[in-house]
């Protein structure tokens, strides 16, 4: 079997944000973005400081992103942690592994001492995803995401 790897967001991985776009993978997240959006966001990612954004591959094959970033969350500064996997790679555990492997470079080369997710109470298979990488239910939360009127509730998790 491939090995699965992470490597640094290139040019490349708009490929991979536009594959993602779809309301079977941003359901939980607001629904999928316009063209521009999405063309934005890699920008944003190809320029991001304070963390990293990754393609995570099996083998040659983009199969999904993970990442980190700086944010305010409870007065402290952290890192906060993303991850995508394509649906036909999903349920074989690679979200979990890009995101223990992208936990492991935010705490070598992050700036803040914890990591946390927030994926969305009603998304089962992000809050297994966190467990099986490591993360500690650490509660619920609301927070507006995409920052538009209108609270979701999260469940928040560190490592």
């Amino acid at each position: 079997m491939n090995a699965l790897r992470l490597e640094p967001w290139s040019e490349s991985a708009l490929e991979v944000l536009r594959r993602q776009n779809t309301p079977e993978m941003t359901g939980h997240l607001g629904g999928p973005e316009t063209e521009q959006a999405v063309v934005d966001r890699h920008q944003r990612y190809l320029s991001l400081s304070g963390g990293e954004m990754l393609i995570v591959r099996l083998g040659t094959v983009a199969i999904g992103s993970v990442g980190y970033w700086e944010r305010e969350w409870r007065g402290q500064q952290v890192h906060e942690t993303g991850y995508a996997i394509l649906p036909e790679f999903g349920g074989h555990g690679y979200a979990a592994v890009a995101l223990r492997l992208a936990a492991g470079r935010a705490a070598v080369r992050g700036t803040r001492r914890h990591l946390h997710a927030f994926p969305h109470v009603d998304h089962a298979v992000s809050n297994a995803v966190c467990r099986r990488a490591g993360f500690e239910l650490v509660g619920e939360v609301s927070f507006e995401y995409p920052r538009a009127p209108g609270c979701r509730p999260t469940t928040g998790a560190s490592t």
